[in-house]
């Protein structure tokens, strides 16, 4: 939208690992990338002689940058406290409102409004994969995710694949590779987690008949592309504004409701914190089955 309402030069700066995100963007005209720190790429930034720093992350790498760079900036409102007081004493004060939306609040000061069409996201000839081998009509399962706690258990996953009424393609990177081989074994999905580039398991998401996702960045792809999403929550929830944004109408999320320990983190842990993973073992396997 900065694109396309301001006719104004965009460059972005990520970590190296999402570089690949905005490889295809029309919208973006440059992409600087750092692998530990701001200084391995500051002197390029201060010739570029911004006019404005947009803030999404608004963190302390984040001020060092805008200190260093000397330009007006915006950032983006965390709503820290807000989450503090859900995961830690189960009172939600958070605004009714998307990530995405609160994102944008950051260049309505340069008069950007929402054009209501939703994400994108681009792929080039590169990234496709050849499906002649898979299934014609498949459901993509990305199996991955950050944080354990945000990840269905082994097990719940090969029970699902199993009540299926179509082919499932596991989707996940190298760190899911032997989960998925172990999923594939038990249910007969296919497994692709570590086969290919990010860009191209999107690729894959894209042509599926619709996706099944835990609280993941390739559920936001899937977004992208609108796609009828189901999308798992463990110890996150949908209120934190991180669902997806404008997918496909019939999507639908997968929680348990009224667990009083639920959210317990704004991010995840490595194992649940009480130990029984309700959250996840107590999700109702019958919501993944209305196709």
């Amino acid at each position: 939208m900065l694109k396309t309402q301001l006719n104004t030069e965009v460059h972005f700066l990520t970590k190296a690992p999402y570089v690949s995100l905005f490889k295809n963007n029309p919208y973006v005209d440059s992409v600087f990338q750092i692998n530990k720190s701001i200084n391995e790429v500051i002197s390029d930034l201060k010739t570029e002689n911004y006019d404005y720093v947009i803030d999404l992350h608004s963190n302390l790498r984040t001020q060092i940058l805008k200190l260093k760079l000397g330009v007006s900036a915006k950032s983006y409102n965390k709503l820290n406290w807000e989450k503090f007081l859900l995961t830690n004493f189960k009172t939600n004060i958070l605004p009714d409102v998307h990530i995405v939306d609160r994102y944008l609040d950051t260049v309505k000061f340069l008069g950007i409004t929402n054009d209501n069409k939703g994400l994108d996201f681009f792929l080039s000839d590169a990234d496709k994969v050849d499906l002649a081998e898979s299934p014609k009509d498949y459901i993509a399962f990305v199996i991955g995710g950050q944080h354990a706690t945000k990840i269905l258990p082994t097990a719940k996953i090969i029970s699902i694949c199993k009540k299926l009424n179509k082919a499932v393609l596991l989707i996940g990177g190298p760190d899911d590779k032997a989960r998925g081989d172990e999923i594939s074994k038990e249910s007969g999905a296919i497994n692709t987690c570590g086969d290919y580039s990010l860009l191209q398991s999107a690729f894959l998401i894209k042509n599926s008949a619709y996706v099944i996702s835990h609280d993941t960045g390739m559920m936001h792809i899937a977004a992208a592309f609108k796609k009828k999403i189901y999308s798992v929550w463990g110890n996150t929830i949908p209120e934190f504004g991180m669902y997806p944004y404008l997918s496909d109408k019939n999507s639908k999320m997968i929680e348990v409701q009224d667990l009083s320990c639920r959210p317990c983190s704004k991010i995840g842990y490595d194992k649940c914190p009480k130990g029984h993973f309700k959250c996840m073992q107590e999700i109702d396997e019958n919501q993944f089955l209305s196709e």
